[in-house]
C-alpha cells in the first residue's frame, strides 16, 4: 500500500477496515485490483470513514460522478437506509457492469440508480430536470467526487447546487500523491502529474476560499477535500 502515511497505513486496514469489511466489497475490491486501471480504485480506509460518515449525517439521497467499479458506490449503497438512494455517474457502463453482480449480491441493488454518460451532461440535466429524472438543486444530502481531475472546479459548480444547506460533498485524489506539497519541478514526476497537481493546487485553493462551503483537506488514501456546503 502505498500512501502518505504508509508507514501505518497497513497497520490502520488490518486492524480497523479488513476485519469488518462487507464479504462483498473484499471479492470487488480484490476483482478491481487486477484491473488494469486498478488504480483507481477508492481505498479500503476511505471507504470505512466515507460509510460512517453517512451515517453519521443520516444521509438518504447520494450522489456520486465517477463510479468505476463501484466499489465506493457499494460502500455507500450498504451504508444508506432501506429507503436511501445513490445517483451515480460514469462514463462507462462497462466498468460499472464488472462491480454490478457483487452490488445485487449484498441486496443493495435497488438503492443504486445508474446513469451512464458525460459527467458534466448528467448533472446539467439533473439540475434542469427537464429528461423526466427527479433531481434537482438541493435534491442531494451528500456527493462524492472521483472523475477527471481536469473539470473538478466545473463539477464544483454543480454539485455544490445539486446538495442542499447542511450537506457535504467530498472530492478525491486532491494531495495527488503529495505532489500539491511539492515543488512542480520534482524529479521523476510526468507531465500528466505535473498538470494534473496544477490544477488540484488551484482547486484546493479556490475552494479553501469559498464562501459557500466550510472545507477541511482530509490526508486519508491520495486525499480528501471534504466540504459542508453552508449556503
Amino acid at each position: 500500500l502505498v500512501w502518505l502515511g504508509g508507514i501505518y497505513t497497513q497497520y490502520v486496514v488490518e486492524t480497523m477496515v479488513y476485519p469488518r469489511e462487507h464479504e462483498c466489497m473484499r471479492e470487488l475490491r480484490l476483482l478491481t485490483q487486477q484491473h488494469p486501471w486498478g488504480f483507481m480504485g477508492s481505498s479500503p480506509d476511505q471507504m470505512q470513514f466515507f460509510s460512517m460518515l453517512l451515517k453519521m449525517t443520516g444521509a438518504k439521497t447520494t450522489l456520486e460522478v465517477g463510479v468505476f467499479t463501484g466499489y465506493s458506490l457499494l460502500a455507500t449503497a450498504l451504508a444508506l437506509p432501506d429507503d436511501g438512494k445513490v445517483v451515480a455517474v460514469d462514463k462507462s457502463r462497462e466498468w460499472y457492469d464488472l462491480g454490478r453482480p457483487f452490488i445485487e449480491k449484498a441486496g443493495v441493488a435497488y438503492k443504486v440508480d445508474f446513469r451512464a454518460g458525460d459527467g458534466i451532461a448528467v448533472l446539467d440535466r439533473m439540475l434542469l430536470a427537464g429528461d423526466g429524472e427527479e433531481n434537482g438543486e438541493g435534491k442531494f444530502d451528500f456527493a462524492y467526487v472521483d472523475a477527471d481531475k481536469q473539470r473538478y472546479a466545473a463539477y464544483h459548480e454543480r454539485v455544490l447546487r445539486l446538495v442542499r444547506v447542511g450537506g457535504v460533498v467530498a472530492y478525491d485524489n486532491t494531495l495527488w500523491g503529495g505532489s500539491v506539497a511539492m515543488p512542480r519541478d520534482t524529479p521523476g514526476s510526468s507531465e500528466l502529474d505535473r498538470n494534473v497537481r496544477d490544477i488540484l493546487v488551484e482547486f484546493n485553493a479556490a475552494v479553501a476560499a469559498d464562501e459557500r462551503v466550510e472545507a477541511c483537506l482530509l490526508p486519508i488514501a491520495d486525499g480528501v477535500t471534504l466540504c459542508r456546503r453552508v449556503k
